[in-house]
């Protein structure tokens, strides 16, 4: 059973008979997408977790995408009809259509375990254990038989419009160079499986021998790596023509550690 953001006004806290319940199927997943409270968030989805795995994409509150201003949503351009429905309950649709695009992205949407969001967007719970990680949606069930204790919570990072699934990469830039000077250092993905845009690892002061991490939500499964692109910028006109370049760049894969 797939629970796709269950409903909160009048169930969220009831007893397990008259709401979705992991003892109501052998696998029961959930995706928890709109779960501020109903008061005064107007949030539709139950927060607590109620299923055998639940996730939680992007802390289960507050969707990318759904902040949009309300006429460009409802001029949507999957027509005004689907347009104003999203304005009025965008984050509590985000669940099904997370399931649609999961159907067509079977290594997508991986799921990490995590006591919390905040943890895991520090990095903490990455990467993949060796148990491997659940996929959120369609392919869920691929994880019933590694289910360890009672309601595990997982945490990802989706899009803010279709193609929603993003895969999570841990990239370390140890700088080169003879001074630190002020800027930001981006970075670019090469693989089999495609190409990313540039991604910020980090901003302010660079300094040389420095080591910087970030941990980056991509468009694309890049597969194997081929190449990095690493770019800096000072954004500014600088008269000693700072050099700066990347001593080593390590880049790690959630999936596949």
């Amino acid at each position: 059973l797939s629970g796709l953001d269950p409903a909160q006004p009048y169930f969220q806290g009831t007893p397990i008979e008259v709401r979705l319940d992991k003892s109501d199927a052998e696998f029961v997943d959930v995706i928890h997408t709109d779960s501020a409270p109903t008061i005064p968030n107007l949030g539709f989805g139950m927060s607590p977790a109620i299923g055998h795995i639940d996730f939680y994409p992007n802390g289960g509150v507050e969707m990318p995408g759904c902040e949009k201003n309300p006429v460009s949503q409802i001029v949507d351009i999957d027509g005004i009809w689907e347009g104003t429905r999203d304005f009025v309950a965008c984050n509590h649709l985000r669940s099904y259509k997370y399931y649609s695009d999961s159907i067509i992205y079977p290594d997508g949407f991986l799921g990490y375990h995590c006591a919390s969001y905040d943890l895991f967007q520090s990095g903490n719970c990455f990467p993949c254990p060796d148990d491997g990680c659940p996929n959120m949606g369609h392919y869920a069930d691929k994880f019933k038989d590694k289910v360890k204790n009672d309601f595990m919570k997982f945490y990802l990072n989706t899009g803010e419009a279709k193609d929603f699934p993003l895969w999570r990469y841990k990239v370390t830039v140890t700088l080169s160079g003879k001074s630190k000077v002020k800027g930001y250092v981006n970075v670019a993905l090469y693989g089999s499986g495609g190409n990313t845009r540039q991604y910020q690892i980090t901003k302010g002061t660079l300094k040389p021998d420095n080591t910087y991490t970030a941990y980056i939500d991509v468009e694309v499964n890049v597969g194997e790596i081929t190449k990095v692109k690493f770019l800096w910028n000072n954004n500014l006109i600088n008269p000693t023509l700072p050099k700066l370049g990347a001593a080593s760049i390590t880049v790690e894969a959630g999936q596949t550690r």
